[in-house]
């Protein structure tokens, strides 16, 4: 666990915190805000996000930073670690009147340090494309509000193309987009493409290409957040509904999907590899879900309150190599950079089938770390390790390992290379009564596996080397094109035959009669705040909302909090006064920051330039 850093009282804002790899610090100096540097009052605004591109400067400065606070968006050189914030001349500032900026994001395939794409979402629901070096605003889409009218909650470029982006919306519908078509002055005409369990995907019926090519309706109630998988071929996204679902985006067909113990979903990030999903939400907890095997693997409880953002750490997150190198093909230093980053189709691919094949070699397991954080509106940071003791909880318990990377404290690992040290902790061998949802849902007629005595806390569910049912990614979905134009994409990436239904498990009979006790005494685990009335009325759900979450409970869909283990932070540490909006890993440092409108910066251990606050200097 952490020690105690930056503060001696309970309720006092931290400064630095300590990990295994060593000390966390907040660098002051490096704090963007707005130039006045007075906190912003967030009563009714929404929440403020940072964007990040780099530009490939020639000066070693290529780190551009976005952000918007209310009204306001602002566009500066990110100088991280390296010098102080210089806040007297942004790049860009804009302020709108009518709407206020939701979120954005950059194009980092088109980013130049003469131009660079940034797409803005604002709360009216209109999409804005702008680049704020040249300070043009190129395109406004949904500008007549005739496609959504809705809130935007998150906008994304697909992976790997310079003309297509996908929104989100408060009222559950996501739209495709290409920048190169226009909106049209009339509402569109939609036609059902394909159509799932509560999701559906329509094309745009008109004689020319017009926007958006494609809407997709998911789940009920907002769309909170959407993330692509590394490879860019799967979409999960996070519904209000409590639903995480994840999508094979060219093909439109439902992978698997998960629901919360209890709320709506806030968020969803992908690990580096593509293997698990981390969602968080209303329920105060992160839950870690298996990609492959569809399934939940673990819970994690430190939040106090809302969920609001999950993300994983690459630089920490490691994979070391157990087997002799001429087992498996490729060299180990591909195997390593594939891990590091899942940046690109091809790679991520690659480095998933190696991963499986690693995996499923009960000889030799392989040894992983996972790092990844969450923050919330209880205005806490945790730092949480996802370890092969969760992982592969099938192996021998004599052979089950904790494993941490440490950073190098001097200068980063060359690409491609780890630097890990490997320390041994006691796994709890006891156990408890219970049953393991381990199937897959088109096998749920298998009866569970009995446990032992006690689960430990820190290790997952014993279940087979070989899981029934696990699914693994198909090749047919296709792969997404720079040079996709137009409603080409409907032509060529919808060509699947069917699509896969998710079956939901029944509650097992034995459990109904225990249920309304179980459900009332699982939810008094929510800590939630007496003095949030917005939070409240939205957990007042109708009696249709809970019947359907009393169906999923205790499901595979939504196990019961005594069927995975629950995971215990590293790090969980007060550092604002403020709820939490942001959370980013950058190679030398961890970003955050809170509704106040303050972007803190956290350099890595080994990182700091000086402990003395620099003056600002201007680029």
């Amino acid at each position: 666990m952490a020690a105690e850093g930056g503060g001696k009282e309970m309720n006092e804002i931290k400064t630095q915190f300590t990990t295994r790899e060593g000390v966390y610090k907040l660098l002051t100096h490096s704090e963007y805000s707005r130039p006045n540097r007075v906190p912003f009052n967030s009563q009714g605004s929404n929440p403020v996000k940072v964007s990040f591109v780099n530009v490939n400067d020639q000066s070693g400065n290529g780190d551009r930073i976005c952000f918007n606070v209310g009204r306001e968006l602002y566009f500066y050189i990110y100088k991280g670690v390296r010098k102080a914030a210089d806040l007297s001349k942004p790049i860009d500032k804009r302020i709108y009147k009518g709407t206020q900026p939701t979120c954005h994001d950059f194009n980092p395939l088109t980013a130049t340090a003469e131009s660079v794409s940034l797409l803005v979402g604002f709360s009216a629901g209109q999409v804005q494309l702008i680049d704020p070096i040249k300070k043009e605003t190129s395109k406004l889409f949904n500008e007549e509000r005739l496609i959504d009218k809705s809130r935007v909650t998150c906008v994304r470029w697909v992976p790997g193309s310079e003309s297509l982006f996908l929104v989100a919306h408060s009222s559950g519908s996501m739209y495709l987009y290409n920048v190169e078509n226009t909106c049209g002055t009339t509402a569109p005409h939609y036609q059902l493409l394909k159509q799932g369990e509560n999701y559906a995907v329509h094309t745009c019926k008109s004689k020319s290409a017009r926007n958006p090519l494609l809407r997709w309706t998911v789940g009920e109630g907002a769309l909170n957040e959407f993330a692509f998988s590394p490879d860019g071929k799967f979409l999960a996204c996070a519904s209000q509904d409590g639903f995480l679902r994840v999508f094979g985006f060219d093909a439109a067909e439902l992978h698997g999907k998960m629901k919360s113990y209890f709320g709506g979903l806030l968020c969803v990030c992908w690990s580096p590899d593509g293997r698990y999903i981390v969602a968080g939400g209303e329920d105060d907890l992160v839950t870690v879900w298996s990609f492959l095997d569809c399934r939940v693997i673990a819970r994690g409880h430190g939040h106090k309150s809302w969920v609001s953002v999950v993300a994983f750490d690459h630089c920490t997150t490691s994979v070391e190599d157990g087997d002799p190198p001429g087992e498996f093909s490729g060299s180990d230093e591909d195997f390593h950079e594939q891990i590091h980053f899942g940046a690109g189709r091809d790679r991520a691919n690659s480095s998933h089938s190696r991963l499986s094949k690693r995996n499923s070699t009960d000889s030799r397991p392989v040894s992983v770390t996972y790092r990844f954080g969450s923050v919330g509106q209880d205005t806490q940071l945790c730092l949480w390790d996802l370890t092969e003791d969760i992982l592969f909880p099938h192996l021998p318990l004599s052979r089950t390992r904790t494993h941490t990377n440490v950073m190098s404290a001097t200068s980063p690992p060359a690409t491609g290379q780890t630097t890990t040290v490997s320390t041994t902790t006691t796994t709890n061998s006891s156990g408890t009564n219970g049953k393991d949802n381990v199937s897959n849902s088109s096998t749920s007629g298998n009866p569970p596996n009995s446990l032992p005595n006690t689960l430990p806390r820190s290790n997952s569910l014993p279940h087979s080397s070989n899981p029934a049912g696990g699914s693994t990614p198909n090749s047919h979905t296709g792969s997404n094109s720079s040079s996709t134009k137009g409603n080409s994409i409907i032509d060529s990436a919808f060509i699947a035959t069917s699509v896969s239904k998710f079956a939901t498990l029944s509650l097992h009979d034995s459990r109904k009669e225990r249920h309304e006790k179980d459900h009332k005494r699982n939810h008094s685990m929510g800590h939630i705040s007496s003095k949030s009335s917005d939070k409240l009325n939205q957990l007042s759900s109708s009696r249709t909302a809970k019947a359907d979450a009393a169906k999923t409970l205790g499901t595979m869909l939504c196990p019961r909090m005594e069927e995975v283990p629950l995971l215990e932070p590293l790090v969980c540490k007060k550092i604002a006064h403020e709820r939490l909006t942001v959370l980013i890993f950058l190679e030398d440092c961890l970003v955050t920051a809170c509704q106040e409108g303050f972007v803190c910066t956290w350099a890595r251990p080994g990182k700091v330039v000086s402990d003395r606050p620099l003056e600002d200097t201007v680029m």
